[in-house]
């Protein structure tokens, strides 16, 4: 009997050991990804070419 109890609880806590690790790899994946509109707002033009004077 108590063996059965162990083995569903360490079941429940390997499928929420591989459910943490998929999240997590996701989130590190969603995080790296670059936004068009963003790389367009990040990115300056050097002074000279902008046209101004210093």
């Amino acid at each position: 009997m108590k063996t059965n109890i162990a083995s569903g609880v360490l079941t429940a806590l390997i499928y929420a050991q591989v459910v943490l690790c998929f999240a997590g790899a996701a989130t590190v994946l969603l995080r790296d990804r670059v936004q068009p509109q963003h790389v367009a707002s990040e990115t300056e033009a050097p002074a000279a070419a902008a046209g101004v004077r210093l």
